[in-house]
């Protein structure tokens, strides 16, 4: 038989054709059979689990176990998978705003108490009081609950009420309270005063949607008080909304100027961010605050301002946290947050610590750093807009390293005797000053803690279960009075003023002050910080 050559190339090309094809469907195939195999895999190891296993379990939990224990393998500490109670409280923290009575809360000597009753809400209004023991909602014995369980009934639509029972020091009986819930909105800028005539000071504790705004008029406020230069004080606030870390960040920058830019597998994923507007502050000089509790977008905003030379950062090194969640809603109104990408700053750093690598802090510390010495060592270098060097690799490294470490070995001996009964030592403080505050309604801002309340406070630890041999007590006579200060101030006027007595013993403030009181211009800030820390080491 005669082939037609004609008809044997086409041939030839479709056996190919066929062949390759076969082998790439036979892959495709292959893949799903994988997949298929190690569902069917999965599917025999949960019937087994489910019906012999020694004990009973639910399936609802073992799938949820499988969830846990996947996210658990991908070693990201930002990724998990969150129930519609953990969302709700990711929203509140990120959008700032829920109904409830505007009370801040936390357990102590075994019920929920009330620390501080925020301005202007529902319950600073119904008179509840920092100490308050709410022993009893709509009815309900609150004995054994957790913060959780409390907020959860707490916090309802606006316009509701709630009926409460408070236990009040010196009251012998319980107080009963209707209240009518109310939009409560969390602050982001909860404190912002005037340091002295010419240095304002704002405190920016959250990056939730009103941030931008919130810093802005704290800004303009103090302006026109006189401020000629700000303190931005970052330093416990561990991030939130990564738009709202830019907006900030535009607030101080140049039109065009980047802010971020975040890198992923997908596509939208993968931006650089700009500032949009011009800077709304030019010329003012700016003094960023951060420490090791400084995380996510705070690091956005410290590191854009470093790397365009337009603030100088001051304190310690911060937390690390260089990658972007984005948060799916899945099936039973569950959700997902899964880090999605990573960033970096305008120079290209990447700030992102191993995981894993923690940084030690202590309440001993005071704002102490151990790392300080060499914590630059072995990290990339990259380079401001002026040419100034700065620091990739395990957060935002200070232009201004405080590490103020000033306890004293006696003050870190009576911190380790009082870590041995931690617990209740920070309830016996927070009754003191209650009770202190309750009892001397004279008191004014500023007050001293004299000598007197401290041997009655030695007294009230004795008596409380947390012995401390006298000798001990006085070396850290100054850390106990510090405390006792913050405690008392609080519970009478608030965290705001709270603060600002804080503030006046903070080493960090002081030395951002003293920089700015000798410099006009964000760029005069920059060289005086340059010649004192030249000096500071001729000095050493």
């Amino acid at each position: 038989m005669k082939i037609n050559r004609a008809v044997l190339a086409p041939l030839f090309v479709a056996l190919v054709a066929l062949a390759t094809g076969g082998w790439f469907l036979q892959r495709s195939a292959d893949g799903q059979r994988s997949v298929y195999s190690n569902a069917q895999l999965f599917e025999q190891v949960l019937q087994y689990v489910s019906e012999a296993f020694v004990d009973k379990q639910e399936a609802t939990d073992l799938y949820r176990m499988a969830i846990d224990g996947m996210l658990e393998g991908l070693g990201d500490p930002h990724t998990g998978f969150m129930p519609a109670s953990e969302y709700e409280n990711l929203r509140i923290a990120t959008q700032g705003e829920y109904g409830g009575l505007g009370v801040s809360i936390s357990k102590r000597a075994g019920w929920v108490t009330v620390i501080t009753p925020l301005p202007g809400t529902p319950g600073e209004r119904a008179g509840l009081r920092a100490g308050d023991q709410i022993i009893e909602v709509n009815g309900e014995s609150t004995r054994g609950w957790t913060d959780d369980q409390a907020v959860a009934k707490l916090r309802g639509p606006r316009g509701t009420k709630v009926n409460i029972k408070i236990a009040r020091l010196g009251v012998p009986e319980p107080i009963p309270f209707t209240i009518e819930r109310d939009e409560i909105r969390i602050k982001s800028v909860p404190t912002a005063y005037m340091l002295d005539p010419a240095v304002g000071y704002v405190e920016l504790v959250v990056f939730s949607e009103t941030s931008t705004q919130e810093v802005r008029d704290a800004i303009r406020k103090l302006q026109a008080e006189g401020a000629k230069s700000i303190v931005l004080d970052m330093r416990g606030n561990s991030g939130g909304l990564l738009e709202q870390g830019v907006s900030v960040s535009d607030l101080f920058l140049k039109g065009g100027q980047s802010v971020v830019e975040t890198r992923g597998r997908l596509p939208d994923q993968s931006q650089r961010l700009i500032a949009t507007h011009d800077d709304e502050f030019p010329g003012l000089p700016i003094a960023v605050l951060v420490g090791p509790y400084s995380a996510s977008a705070t690091e956005i905003v410290a590191g854009a301002l470093q790397d365009h030379d337009r603030a100088l950062v001051v304190g310690r090194t911060t937390f690390g946290k260089g990658s972007v969640q984005t948060v799916f809603r899945l099936t039973n109104n569950n959700w997902l947050k899964l880090t999605t990408a990573r960033w970096y700053t305008p120079s290209g750093r990447s700030i992102q610590k191993p995981y894993g690598i923690d940084h030690p802090v202590t309440d001993g510390d005071d704002g102490g750093d151990a790392r300080a010495a060499d914590e630059t060592t072995a990290k990339p270098e990259h380079r401001t807009d002026s040419g100034r060097i700065v620091y990739g690799g395990g957060g935002i490294h200070p232009d201004v390293v405080v590490t103020s470490d000033s306890t004293t070995a006696e003050e870190r001996q009576l911190i380790e005797a009082l870590n041995v009964n931690a617990g209740k030592f920070w309830e016996a403080l927070f009754a003191y000053g209650v009770r202190f505050a309750k009892e001397n309604p004279q008191l004014q801002p500023g007050f001293p803690v004299t000598d007197a309340m401290l041997d009655e406070f030695h007294s009230v630890l004795q008596g409380g279960g947390v012995p401390v041999e006298r000798a001990v007590f006085d070396g850290g006579r100054r850390y106990i009075a510090r405390h006792l200060a913050r405690e008392i101030t609080q519970t009478r006027w608030g965290v705001a003023e709270a603060r600002r007595r804080t503030n006046a013993d903070d080493e960090v403030v002081r030395e951002a002050l003293t920089l700015l009181r000798r410099a006009n211009s964000p760029e005069q800030l920059i060289r005086v910080a340059a010649e004192a820390g030249v000096r500071g080491a001729e000095a050493r």
